[in-house]
């Protein structure tokens, strides 16, 4: 083997730790905050066979972020509901957990960003139930991220009169998707640190 093959091989791990580096170099900072994220307009509603969820999850990545994404990682985000019925004599009691992942990617051949979505966490074999577009920039790809529209979240029979019931509604960067040399410094990172949690009363929707 020539010594021109032995360096071409070697540009996918100069270019890997070249990224390990950059991304743990923003790790070894203090964690001073986090990405903010609001939920606007949102809307909580009764159908004909369950609870529903829109609304506009309002955040902008971070420098970091968005160098991990144009360099060819993917990014996994999470939105969960979880309906909780409170009970004063023990732990509350989850009624039910809905997911929903978001995996972004950026095609550098075509120049194209890809928003994958699924109920269960994404992987790059293609099984399971996934729906993907493909955007000409980032921005449009968040904006369609950031969309929720009639999101079903409970059954209609788990809906309890004279019950307390509160959904819970969760947002974050799934630190879990990210290479295994990542996952540990990224979490104290304010960079990779994006997280909402909001919760919402639903005894009016129960009568």
């Amino acid at each position: 083997m020539s010594e021109n093959s032995g360096l071409l091989l070697s540009r996918p791990l100069m270019w890997f730790a070249g990224l390990v580096f950059m991304l743990c170099q923003g790790a070894m900072q203090p964690a001073i905050a986090q990405i903010a994220v609001q939920l606007s307009e949102p809307i909580i509603e009764r159908g004909e066979d369950g609870v529903y969820v829109s609304g506009r999850l309002d955040f902008e990545l971070s420098a970091g972020l968005e160098d991990a994404l144009t360099r060819g990682m993917p990014l996994t985000f999470v939105l969960q509901a979880e309906v909780m019925r409170e009970r004063w004599y023990w732990y509350d009691k989850s009624m039910g957990l809905t997911e929903r992942y978001y995996r972004i990617t950026y095609q550098p051949l075509s120049r194209r960003w890809r928003l994958s979505v699924s109920p269960t966490p994404v992987v790059s074999t293609g099984l399971g139930v996934t729906l993907g577009n493909s955007y000409d920039n980032l921005r449009d790809t968040l904006q369609s991220l950031q969309k929720i529209n009639r999101w079903k979240v409970l059954d209609l029979n788990l809906l309890q009169k004279d019950v307390k019931q509160r959904l819970d509604l969760r947002f974050r960067l799934d630190l879990s998707q990210l290479p295994q040399a990542l996952q540990f410094g990224n979490q104290s990172s304010s960079d990779w640190n994006v997280n909402f949690n909001h919760s919402f009363r639903l005894e009016e929707l129960s009568k």
